[in-house]
């Protein structure tokens, strides 16, 4: 019989010390990988090549974060996974999807090595499917990493996480590992649409390698020179900007690519992205857009859309959130069917452990239909839960 969901957080995170999976590389590489150290006072640190070290908070003590002193044996979030069970009865919470903290491939991409980089995303998939969720893979609901190195190893280590039984997989960059979208990535957006694995974007892709969101807005067909650009003409930049934050930019970069083109079952998922100006985005993206495109088609040789940006994104894209009752309000102006809620737990912005609380402020007033869809009936139907 398939578990009956009430709650489940659509982000939440795994603060989990490397030393918790570093054993599955390679023995060659095993120096390579992260390594936790204890500072003079007491507290955690991971130390990584070419990263400046990366110190443990404590986390959610007394609903009060400090940023130096914690120890990932103490940590809420940083435990086993039957202590992460528990945590979540303590919060009222069914299940959550899980992502990996600051700790993560951004740090890990410290390694310029991709043959020890990729070891290392491997060894942590490998840990996160056999030895954490495995003990309750309803509950525990781990995503996948993939490597920023090239798509074909997108696909491999994405294939890797099916056959292991993760369901679902994270991107931190294109799957061709360039600072853009790629002709190259349309073989990773197939393979999975046909192998059904969903897609997610934990706020933004990062546009450069190595984890750094700096890089070029676009490779435009047309340069009109740089009195154009002094002038504020960029348009990707406007569309994207256009009241837009952080995983704008990548949806924008997803449409003008032509993906939800060439792949229209593609569905997308940006978690901890907030919703209360998608609404605005959406109104004014369309906007500059229909302002625009003649301009955009004559200077920058853009081609005009098939669709309003607006309606790529509300065909194509979710949202996560997490303590945002102006957002719940305008709810109906993203659709509900596009929005999931979240406790965003171990990090500052929880209300760990009292999240129904929170859940209650949001929703006030909300019909219990909507409000089911939103915290737990969409996360369902995206990761395929039953």
């Amino acid at each position: 019989m398939a578990r009956q969901y009430r709650v489940i957080s659509a982000d939440s995170h795994l603060e989990i010390a490397a030393d918790r999976w570093s054993h599955r590389l390679p023995p060659q590489y095993r120096d390579r990988a992260p390594r936790r150290i204890r500072l003079p006072n007491g507290g955690d640190a991971h130390v990584i090549e070419g990263r400046p070290m990366l110190i443990e908070p404590v986390r959610c003590l007394e609903q009060k974060m400090w940023p130096v002193g914690g120890s990932f044996d103490t940590n809420a979030g940083a435990g086993s996974p039957e202590r992460r069970l528990k945590e979540q009865d303590i919060d009222g919470i069914d299940a959550e999807i899980l992502y990996p903290g600051s700790l993560g491939p951004g740090f890990w991409r410290g390694i310029r090595n991709d043959q020890v980089y990729k070891s290392v995303i491997r060894a942590y998939n490998e840990w996160l499917a056999e030895e954490y969720c495995s003990v309750d893979p309803d509950r525990l609901i781990g995503m996948g990493l993939i490597p920023e190195t090239s798509f074909r190893d997108a696909i491999d280590e994405m294939e890797n996480c099916a056959r292991m039984g993760l369901k679902g997989v994270l991107l931190n960059a294109w799957p061709s590992g360039k600072p853009l979208p790629t002709p190259s990535d349309d073989e990773f957006w197939a393979e999975a649409i046909r192998i059904r694995m969903p897609i997610t974007v934990h706020i933004e892709l990062h546009h450069s390698p190595g984890g750094s969101p700096a890089g070029p807005r676009w490779q435009y067909a047309k340069d009109p020179g740089p009195e154009i650009y002094a002038g504020g003409a960029d348009p990707i930049r406007r569309l994207y900007q256009a009241f837009g934050t952080r995983g704008a930019k990548t949806a924008i970069h997803l449409i003008y690519a032509g993906v939800f083109d060439r792949f229209t079952d593609l569905q997308v998922y940006f978690a901890e992205n907030q919703i209360a100006w998608i609404p605005m985005w959406l109104e004014h993206a369309d906007i500059i857009y229909q302002r625009n495109s003649r301009v955009m088609e004559e200077f920058f040789g853009l081609k005009p859309l098939s669709r309003l940006p607006s309606e790529y994104v509300r065909e194509h894209c979710l949202w996560g959130f997490l303590q945002s009752p102006v957002g719940v309000e305008l709810r109906h102006h993203i659709g509900v069917d596009r929005i999931m809620w979240s406790t965003d737990f171990p990090h500052t912005e929880t209300e760990w452990p009292k999240s129904i609380e929170d859940l209650k402020r949001s929703f006030a007033g909300v019909p219990e239909d909507e409000k089911y869809q939103i915290v737990a009936g969409n996360c369902i139907r995206f990761f395929h839960l039953q």
